[in-house]
């Protein structure tokens, strides 16, 4: 009876307040906040630009307490990252778990079959857009990427070597576009991760990589690899050096360079399928909070990133697009798994 007269007197005072023209809203203890330890999946291997990526918010929001509990970023990679997906997709309704997304969120369930599409779960935000650039060795006779690829031409097929992360996904797709444009053919060589492709590529066991510019950078600035073109319709807008002689900007896109191609790889987050609507606000809320610290902000110009942000109906819209792109991409290059 107690509980039922505090009701009452509360719904009573609320009516009275508007009646009074005074607006009333919930108070932010009445908002969602995570009650446990949300899960952060990075559906890649360690080391790699989405892990990177992760382990940076996780370290902003720790740093800057910007939610009330810890925050755990997991790896799973297996399956191409199918993994990480279909441990997210099987936990409908859990707004504990976000998964950080990049282009295999497509190319893992076209190129394997497996169970899962973007649709099984929630977007939340795009955080950004990678870029992928042509790398070489630095001291490599080719200083355009049309000079690359005339070589690549004149050597024969399967002679360069072009090492990238996984099979069928981001880094070989592009690989194939140079292919299918250009004439030359690549022996495609796969890796767990985008670290790794670079030590590959700074041993010379490999001829070139199309490398993100943050698993790239370090090795660059070390004076071990040099950048050929970026795939971008249009240059990177950093301006401030990276070597003594060049900024990411000095980087020309492979369009300039006789390559008519783009390709920029989403970094986004999502959620399992049937979480709260609040719960999705809260995290909206909490990537812009971590986009406008200075940590953020490094880390965004460090590794060249497009730093486009999307959430709502504009994101949903982004990614659907993309999947149609993606297939058309894979089926040109004869990567979409045999149907049964």
């Amino acid at each position: 009876m107690i509980d039922f007269l505090k009701k009452s007197l509360a719904a009573l005072s609320v009516a009275v307040l508007a009646g009074a023209g005074i607006l009333v809203t919930a108070s932010p203890a009445d908002a969602w906040e995570p009650t446990r330890t949300v899960e952060f999946i990075v559906p890649a291997g360690a080391g790699g630009g989405a892990d990177q990526m992760a382990r940076m918010i996780q370290g902003i929001v720790q740093k800057h307490k910007l939610i009330p509990q810890s925050m755990v970023v997991i790896n799973k990679s297996g399956g191409a990252g199918a993994d990480g997906f279909l441990d997210v997709k099987a936990s409908k309704g859990n707004p504990h778990k976000l998964i950080i997304t990049l282009s295999n969120l497509f190319t893992t369930p076209l190129a394997t079959g497996v169970p899962f599409n973007w649709t099984d779960l929630t977007p939340v935000a795009m955080l950004a857009l990678d870029e992928f650039v042509l790398w070489v060795p630095a001291d490599a006779p080719y200083k355009t990427a049309k000079e690359y690829v005339d070589a690549a031409k004149k050597a024969g097929p399967g002679k360069f070597k072009m090492a990238g992360t996984g099979s069928k996904q981001e880094d070989q797709i592009i690989t194939a576009a140079v292919e299918q444009q250009t004439g030359a053919k690549f022996a495609y060589v796969p890796f767990k991760g985008g670290g790794t492709v670079a030590k590959q590529l700074v041993g010379k066991h490999v001829n070139s990589s199309v490398n993100n510019p943050i698993e790239g950078v370090s090795h660059w600035r070390a004076g071990n690899l040099r950048p050929l073109c970026v795939f971008d319709g249009q240059r990177i807008a950093l301006k401030q050096k990276i070597t003594k002689e060049m900024s990411w900007n000095d980087i020309p896109t492979c369009k300039e360079e006789g390559l008519d191609i783009e390709y920029l790889m989403l970094r986004g987050i999502f959620m399992p399928g049937g979480v709260p609507a609040d719960a999705v606000d809260y995290y909206v809320g909490l990537f812009k909070k971590v986009r406008e610290t200075p940590e953020w902000k490094q880390f965004m110009g460090n590794g060249a990133f497009n730093t486009t942000f999307m959430s709502g109906k504009e994101y949903r819209d982004w990614v659907a697009k993309a999947e149609t792109t993606h297939k058309s991409l894979m089926t040109k290059a004869g990567f979409l798994a045999a149907k049964k």
